[in-house]
């Protein structure tokens, strides 16, 4: 006979000690840190989150970088217009449709992708001081258990 899994127990009184308000807080102290570590490159944590999801071929179109990046168009579109106005992405039209616009870094957009990842190493290293190898891994791991339940989030919206 198979055990049921009890609920699991969040105590959303104490928000202080609650996992979403922990999450939070530290995905924004980090990106903070970034943006003032980004400042000598003229470059927002946003933006260069999205640099670095073109550079590494994750994401090509401004549709796919929304959903990835869970941030709705029009912030998307305002961001991109900012970083294009940089000249460091380009929008070039799909061979296969021409409705839909693909991003590229420019020669200048490739330069600037290859400093970022310096600078995240650098706020991660300081913002996980104390952290050993392992519960880094821990932390990782559990992280990617929450992602890959994504699909269920999103079917609850639908519902």
């Amino acid at each position: 006979m198979k055990q049921e899994t009890p609920p699991l127990q969040f105590n959303v009184t104490q928000v202080e000690d609650s996992v979403g308000y922990l999450l939070a807080r530290a995905r924004t102290m980090l990106a903070v840190s970034a943006d003032q570590s980004l400042r000598t490159l003229d470059i927002t944590h946003a933006q260069a989150s999205v640099m670095m999801m073109l550079s590494i071929g994750k994401c090509s179109t401004a549709a796919e970088l929304a959903r990835d990046m869970f941030i709705d168009a029009a912030a998307m579109k305002r961001t991109l217009d900012k970083i294009a106005s940089k000249g460091w992405i380009k929008r070039v039209a799909d061979e296969q449709d021409r409705r839909l616009f693909k991003l590229e870094l420019t020669d200048a957009g490739h330069a600037l992708a290859a400093q970022i990842p310096s600078v995240f190493h650098g706020v991660m290293e300081v913002g996980f001081t104390g952290f050993s190898q392992e519960e880094i891994g821990f932390l990782k791991s559990l992280l990617r258990k929450l992602l890959a339940n994504r699909p269920l989030l999103e079917a609850r919206g639908e519902e």
